[in-house]
């Protein structure tokens, strides 16, 4: 009996070494992709400063809740061509959830805030030449990347996140730039023109859109309880979510989970 045991051991010893391996072949994968709303732009804590992806955006905070195997391919700047290049080829017939924002910086929303803040005369053209750009030339854009998604992740759920409002509904303003209320509002309508495209093309794929706008409410930049960064240095974390604000964002997607 005494030689068994000790035979058993040796084997019982490798079966438990060999379990957390399993386990994290189990876990199920979630690839994130998309701008510098997943990456976790204004968290103001980073991995490294390439993509400028972080601990505190949601893309990590799912996964470590949900135990899901994470690949952050979103990244800083990211354009709906950059998604299709550079942050695909994780996805696989395996993958479970796919993750995106993606579709404001190819309509120049971050050269639309620097015109409006800092020069103010080349805020209205700004804001009119974005929102056309995103009318008629950011749904084919759309349909590629999420067609490109779908091909490559037959199986996966696909949850795409929409932009929230910057600025509260009666255009305050706080910072110091040359922001107005007047224009405060009209990037809003800008973000609801954006957020209405990203809506249409992603029910089209037979994705889910979630929109953070309503839950924003009440906590955008200059409101007295902020989940989005005011203008901010550096530059970069400014009009993004605050690490409040991705913990929202974290909530709403999970909300869309099974």
């Amino acid at each position: 009996m005494l030689k068994r045991s000790r035979a058993i051991a040796p084997a019982l010893l490798v079966a438990l070494l060999l379990l957390p391996a399993a386990n994290a072949l189990a876990a199920p994968q979630y690839v994130a992709l998309g701008d510098s709303y997943s990456a976790g732009v204004g968290s103001r804590v980073f991995y490294e400063e390439t993509c400028f992806r972080s601990p505190d955006a949601y893309p990590p905070l799912i996964a470590s809740a949900r135990g899901y195997a994470l690949s952050f391919e979103a990244c800083s700047g990211a354009t709906t061509k950059e998604v299709n290049e550079k942050q695909l080829g994780p996805l696989s017939s395996s993958t479970s959830l796919v993750t995106i924002t993606i579709g404001g910086n190819d309509a120049g929303f971050s050269e639309v805030m620097l015109s409006c803040a800092l020069y103010y005369f080349t805020c209205q053209e700004s804001i009119e030449e974005a929102d056309y750009f995103i009318r008629y030339s950011l749904p084919g854009l759309l349909n590629t990347t999420y067609s490109d998604i779908r091909a490559r992740a037959g199986n996966a759920r696909v949850v795409v996140l929409g932009y929230p409002h910057l600025f509260t509904s009666s255009g305050t303003t706080c910072n110091f730039n040359l922001l107005t209320s007047e224009h405060e509002k009209e990037l809003n309508s800008t973000a609801n023109i954006l957020d209405q495209v990203i809506s249409e093309r992603a029910a089209a794929h037979g994705f889910t859109f979630v929109d953070p706008r309503k839950d924003f409410e009440a906590h955008e930049v200059c409101s007295s309880s902020e989940w989005l960064n005011g203008q901010s240095w550096p530059l970069r974390e400014s009009y993004h979510p605050n690490q409040a604000g991705y913990r929202v964002f974290q909530s709403l997607i999970e909300a869309a989970l099974p």
